[in-house]
């Protein structure tokens, strides 16, 4: 892509508005919170340190907004203790430029490497960094300055205990998330019905997985219903998968694929039914029609065994699933310790089928998320793993600071006074990739444009009072929180205009013209392509690595799985779990890097985007085999199998060396798992296992044929 096309795909993504769902209340609590704090500083204080501790409430509500699953207390109190912080250094090397010069560079070179902490700690550390450079200029004294900083504090505070006082759809995150997966699996059921290898994309699972990370405190209260579904949602889809692909299940048309229609339907309403409950902490309401095809008796001499056998799991997943998604469900109800349901009545099936549906193991135990005080030093520790040759969170931070400083010293030396709208537009544009580093200038520049157009013009003719200017500040803040989500440059129309309003209490905000602010944060911003332009970290020349990663991922999952059937263990083996978790996470990987690398305007080396496409199908269907395979694990105290473990380690060994081909620019051979298949098929009689084998075999030669092209 060229530099120009690339420039409009980035300005265009930047200045799009999204239609999403608003969240008046939650908006309208942190302006709450935002006009207690002004107001009771400006009662007792005066407007210098009402500004700071506007700020401080400003940006702790910001960080309430965040996409995290910690508690909502916890981020408003991390952001405004480290803003605090932030702020009283940041004053005491003020008066002394090269000192100042010297924090800003470090603080920024550090709120880069937060990144690697994930993008909430990126965000409030580089919104720290930003608006300090306002704060740092409000006080007098150390004195006034440590008054400041601990206003800043309580700032944020006070929007922590707003969000106690004043609860809103508390869990909604980790419900959104569990009912999002169902809601993705039941649409997946759906799409079978007419596409019997209809793709499934697994980042719904991955986020209902992150979102079940509790801390001890949010153990100890949260909800029974989102203890157990996710578990079963998980073995839910594998079977979906056998029951409607043709390859090992019912064929691709006749009576038996007409059952099988019918009862993908039903998964599908159930899933959806579930997902409602749980969304809005309502009992589950089965749709009665579902519920009948799920039940209907002559299923077991409709369907093949082994499709049967399928839609027995089903029926008994979807049963777990839809009694752990009850409001009231207790914790040691059967769903909740892993023990299956008999579906004697939901299936169709008589006592001695259903004893011998497998029994699901007991529960791992629950995963856990750190507390601040011990997630100090794993994020210190992933900070210190990005400072290495090649990472990209590295350059970020190199850049960044870099950028910090040039324009703090342009903003020192320009006519403009207040330069630190020039670095502070640096800061809040920049992230680790170039189109979200482009598309945010873009939009800093244009919000800002009609923020401080509409803010000045309001100012030069109505002449607000310090009451006055506050309470449009509030409200600029709530028109921010409340379109957020809906674009950075919308947001940035209300950020502007609240800056302006709020340092208008104590009559700075009339010091300067549109014209300078304007042109001070188009500099910030044009420093910030700049960089990018001059030290970049393209994504487009780590694509074969990510899809090397991925395929090293994939294989290891399927010689897991493999391996399953030369020693059974059951369905719930930790190491297929844990392989499978792997390949999820490097496919994720993969497509993210290929959506940053689409809009970079490099030139493709060896990768074309028909290549990438091509290969990421291949290994897809790769792991849709090996996905077959896992759905019908046999149980612990099975025959074993011994060529399963020449296979796994066939699968292990052929997809190494395919990785290690693919980085190299080489085309991947796999004539030595190809000889493996072939006895494989001569030792198996089970023909789901044939067909599994030779389908492996099928994605990789197109895997290789994909990257033959390039």
């Amino acid at each position: 892509m060229s530099w120009l096309r690339a420039l409009k795909e980035t300005a265009r993504s930047g200045l799009t508005v999204e239609r999403r769902r608003l969240a008046p209340v939650v908006a309208a609590r942190g302006a709450l919170g935002l006009a207690l704090v002004i107001g009771f500083s400006l009662a007792l204080f005066g407007p210098a340190v009402a500004a700071s501790s506007a700020f401080g409430a400003f940006q702790a509500a910001i960080a309430t907004f965040q996409r995290s699953w910690r508690p909502r207390p916890t981020l408003a109190l991390a952001s405004g203790g480290s803003l605090a912080v932030s702020t009283f250094l940041g004053y005491l090397t003020a008066a002394h430029t090269v000192l100042f010069l010297a924090l800003l560079v470090l603080w920024t070179f550090l709120s880069g490497l937060a990144w690697a902490a994930g993008p909430t700690a990126g965000i409030i550390a580089s919104s720290n960094v930003a608006i300090m450079l306002v704060t740092v200029t409000l006080p007098t004294s150390v004195a006034t300055a440590a008054g400041h900083a601990a206003m800043i504090f309580a700032g944020g505070v006070v929007q922590a205990a707003l969000v106690v006082l004043l609860p809103v759809r508390p869990w909604g995150a980790q419900r959104d998330a569990l009912a999002d997966a169902l809601a993705a699996e039941a649409d997946y059921a759906r799409r079978l019905r007419h596409d019997p290898v209809a793709p499934f994309d697994p980042v719904p699972l991955m986020t209902a997985r992150s979102a079940a990370a509790v801390t001890p405190r949010q153990a100890r209260r949260r909800p029974a219903e989102l203890h157990g579904p996710r578990r079963f949602a998980e073995r839910i889809r594998p079977v979906l998968a056998s029951l409607a692909d043709p390859a090992v299940g019912a064929p691709a048309e006749g009576p038996q694929r007409d059952r099988v229609r019918e009862l993908l339907a039903a998964a599908g309403e159930i899933l959806d039914a579930a997902a409602r409950a749980i969304r809005h902490g309502e009992p589950v309401r089965l749709p009665p029609a579902a519920v009948a095809a799920l039940r209907t008796p002559d299923t077991g001499s409709i369907l093949s065994e082994r499709a049967h056998r399928a839609a027995l799991r089903l029926s008994a997943l979807l049963g777990d699933v839809v009694e752990t998604a009850e409001p009231r469900t207790e914790t040691g109800s059967r769903a909740e310790t892993g023990e299956p349901r008999e579906e004697a009545g939901a299936s169709g099936a008589g006592p001695a089928e259903a004893a011998a549906l497998p029994a699901l193991p007991k529960p791992p135990t629950p995963r856990t998320r750190p507390t601040l005080v011990r997630l100090a030093p794993l994020v210190l520790a992933k900070m210190r793993a990005e400072v290495r040759p090649g990472s990209a969170i590295l350059r970020h931070a190199i850049r960044v600071s870099a950028v910090a400083a040039a324009g703090y010293l342009l903003g020192l030396v320009l006519p403009f006074g207040h330069g630190y709208w020039a670095p502070m537009a640096s800061v809040m544009v920049m992230r680790p990739d170039f189109s979200q580093t482009y598309s945010r200038s873009v939009a800093r520049f244009g919000g800002t444009l009609v923020g401080v157009a509409l803010a000045s013009a309001v100012v030069q003719t109505a002449h607000p009072g310090t009451y006055l200017s506050a309470a449009l500040a509030v409200l600029c803040a709530f028109g921010m929180y409340l379109l957020m989500k809906t674009g950075y440059a919308v947001s940035q129309v209300c950020v502007a205009a609240y800056v302006v309003f709020l340092l208008g209490m104590e009559g700075s905000g009339v010091s300067q013209t549109v014209r300078d602010r304007v042109l001070l944060t188009l500099l910030g911003g044009l420093l910030a392509m700049l960089s990018y332009a001059v030290y970049p970290a393209w994504e487009t020349p780590r694509l074969r690595g990510g899809l090397a990663d991925w395929l090293a991922a994939s294989g290891r999952y399927a010689a897991a799985v493999a391996a399953r059937y030369a020693a059974p263990e059951g369905p719930g083996s930790p190491d297929v779990r844990e392989a499978l978790l792997s390949a999820r996470a490097a496919r994720v990987a993969w497509h993210d890097a290929l959506g940053r690398a689409t809009h970079e305007p490099v030139r493709h080396r060896g990768l074309s985007h028909a290549a990438a496409e091509g290969a990421g199908h291949a290994l897809a269907e790769f792991g849709r085999a090996a996905m077959l395979l896992e759905a019908h694990l046999p149980e612990r105290g099975a025959p074993p199998l011994p060529a399963a473990a020449g296979l796994a380690e066939a699968l292990r060994e052929a997809t190494e060396r395919g990785a290690k081909a693919v980085r190299e620019r080489r085309e991947p051979s796999w004539d030595d798992l190809r000889e493996t298949v072939a006895a494989w098929d001569t030792e198996v009689t089970d023909p789901l296992l044939r067909k599994a084998g030779r389908l492996l075999v099928d994605a990789l030669d197109d895997l290789s044929a994909a990257l033959a092209d390039a």
